[in-house]
């Protein structure tokens, strides 16, 4: 049986400094971090780091390991989510969660932490300048950055079976997880709109890379849990998205494949000729009518190779259950909401909008180009793409749709609120975010996988949390009760 799919999302925010003589984004996220971060910073244990490991068990000569930054500001907050400076970026990696719906709530309630990391950055710069910070995915000027997610999944399950599914459905999820991009990048062909902005920055389709030469499928082989059980799937091809049901259906559905992939239900080769030249015809064509050539020698449009997930998935749940993928309740959801997307995506993509984010900008742009008959690749139409990103909550155009109700909403917003101090309960993120929120002060450095405590003697007592799954509410909140210090929860674990 499929290993629960624990699950996490990491978002890279654009970041400008305005106002400022030299606007530098690293000092700039810098800042929005220190200015946030009011307790004392707990820093990152590096340890474990291990960002060259290959699941390939090799590295191509030309493809090489990601740089890890220890210089730079780094800290764990009490909902266990890492917030830090990742190259030039502001990185909000949310905690483990167990299922879709917990991690929207999660991810979510880091767009509120950057809005009001960038009000107590004020105070720290002049009064002339600002800092603000936009969760989009390229900068307009040939640059991208990532949306990362993460999934727990079995380390016995050969990574070329993984790969060989993966490829077609990344390709083809596009359809409802992108997020909207007007014109085009790195080299693509013209475009005036298309669904992903992360599409045409992806130039191979397996590899070690996250920055250059991004593969659709990353063999980044660092577990963070027992490297002997797990592997994580780092997947870089996806985007950051504001819209609520996007996000549920991008961890959601993945979920649902990657157990179907573990119990080798995955009774039908969708393989897809060329991933790469496909991964742009699909985000270029927001009639989700091109198709792409298949393995087999027929041709698809994405919508017909996601129903044939679909169908697996329906299957699956028929036969085996959802309980891998977040609980049936949540599975169920997943496949309910993905049936009425593609519904929606083959009838009429319009009627997806405040659901699906690319829907929602391009209804958007589209009404705004025809009231001041504007040329699709007008440079009006791109300041209106970024502005949907901005995670100020005043100038956001996403967020002035919610007010409006035009977004249809998952979570309720004391959901989120909470979340932005309290960690999930059903993942060591429990853990992690009480010694945090308790003896923040005796918490000497953190990772995904271990703390190191100072119980006030020698020597520092490292606490292993290599299972995803321990460290729950359920486990350990009684035992954070009857500990009053930790010492003596040291002392409690060790017994």
């Amino acid at each position: 049986m499929a290993i629960p799919k624990v699950c996490g999302i990491e978002t890279e925010y654009g970041v400008v400094w305005r106002g400022a003589p030299e606007s530098s984004p690293v000092t700039a996220s810098s800042l929005l971090i220190n200015g946030y971060v009011e307790h004392r910073k707990v820093g990152w244990d590096f340890d474990a780091e291990s960002p060259g490991r290959d699941a390939r068990g090799f590295a191509r000569d030309e493809s090489a390991p990601p740089e890890v930054e220890t210089h730079l500001v780094n800290t764990v907050l009490t909902n266990g989510a890492r917030y830090y400076v990742d190259h030039a970026h502001p990185e909000y990696s949310t905690p483990e969660c167990s299922d879709a719906l917990e991690l929207v709530a999660a991810d979510k309630a880091g767009e509120r932490i950057l809005a009001r990391s960038m009000k107590a950055v004020r105070r720290l710069i002049e009064a002339d300048q600002e800092i603000v910070v936009y969760k989009n995915n390229s900068d307009g000027k040939g640059n991208s950055y990532g949306c990362h997610e993460n999934y727990l999944v079995d380390r016995s399950v050969p990574f070329p079976a993984l790969v060989q599914t993966l490829l077609p459905f990344f390709v083809t999820r596009q359809v409802f997880t992108g997020s909207g991009k007007v014109g085009s990048e790195n080299g693509a062909a013209p475009v005036g709109f298309q669904l992903s902005p992360r599409a045409d920055f992806f130039e191979e389709e397996v590899g070690l890379e996250t920055t250059l030469k991004r593969p659709i499928v990353n063999t980044r082989d660092e577990p963070h849990a027992d490297p002997q059980k797990y592997r994580r799937l780092h997947v870089i091809v996806g985007d950051a998205n504001l819209c609520e049901v996007a996000t549920f259906l991008k961890v959601g559905t993945t979920a649902i494949v990657l157990a179907m992939i573990e119990d080798g239900f995955i009774d039908k080769d969708l393989s897809v000729v060329d991933p790469v030249r496909a991964m742009r015809t699909v985000s270029h064509d927001p009639t989700c009518r091109a198709t792409v050539g298949l393995a087999d020698g027929g041709t698809a449009t994405a919508v017909e190779i996601q129903w044939e997930f679909l169908r697996l998935a329906a299957k699956y749940a028929d036969e085996t259950g959802l309980e891998a993928c977040g609980g049936e309740t949540v599975g169920a959801d997943v496949l309910r909401r993905w049936e009425q997307v593609l519904t929606g995506l083959e009838s009429d993509p319009g009627a997806l909008d405040g659901q699906l984010d690319w829907v929602t900008k391009k209804a958007l742009i589209d009404s705004y180009a025809a009231r001041g008959g504007l040329e699709p690749l007008d440079p009006t139409l791109a300041l209106l793409d970024l502005q949907y990103h901005d995670v100020r909550p005043e100038r956001s155009l996403y967020e002035k749709l919610v007010r409006a109700g035009r977004v249809e909403r998952l979570v309720d917003e004391a959901t989120v609120t909470a979340a932005i101090t309290e960690p999930p309960a059903t993942t060591r993120a429990y853990f992690r975010g009480r010694c945090l929120s308790r003896w923040s002060d005796s918490v000497v450095a953190t990772n995904w996988d271990s703390m190191i405590l100072d119980v006030g003697s020698e020597p520092l007592r490292r606490i292993p949390m290599m299972e995803p799954l321990k460290g729950t509410r359920e486990h350990v909140e009684q035992l954070f009760e009857e500990c009053a210090s930790p010492a003596e929860l040291v002392a409690r674990l060790a017994s």
